[in-house]
């Protein structure tokens, strides 16, 4: 288990399971889990997920497919727990999602 802190500064978990549920829903993320964490640690811009989760989006130049947006979705159970859900690539970040922060 890795754990990293948001931008919120709340300890964020990425379990063996989680990565391997990843690594099966989005192959292409083999290899980008140093991006992962610091996409949490280092976002570009913090968006608002759905039912309660948060979206990290960092913009990398070169990832294992081409230049591409990392987006992590995570969920900040309290101050001092919160978990990562999933990842994966994006070309751009979802214009209709609400910005909560940005760097």
């Amino acid at each position: 288990m890795i754990i990293t802190y948001s931008i919120n500064g709340v300890p964020i978990r990425l379990t063996d399971e989680r990565w391997n549920h990843i690594l099966r829903r989005h192959p292409e993320m083999a290899g980008e889990k140093d991006k992962v964490i610091e996409t949490i640690k280092q976002p570009h811009l913090v968006q608002e997920g759905d039912r309660g989760t948060l979206l990290a989006i960092r913009q990398y130049p070169q990832t294992s497919l081409t230049q591409k947006h990392v987006v992590v979705v995570y969920r900040e159970v309290s101050t001092t727990d919160g978990f990562i859900i999933t990842a994966y690539l994006a070309n751009r970040p979802a214009a209709w999602r609400k910005v909560l922060w940005k760097q």
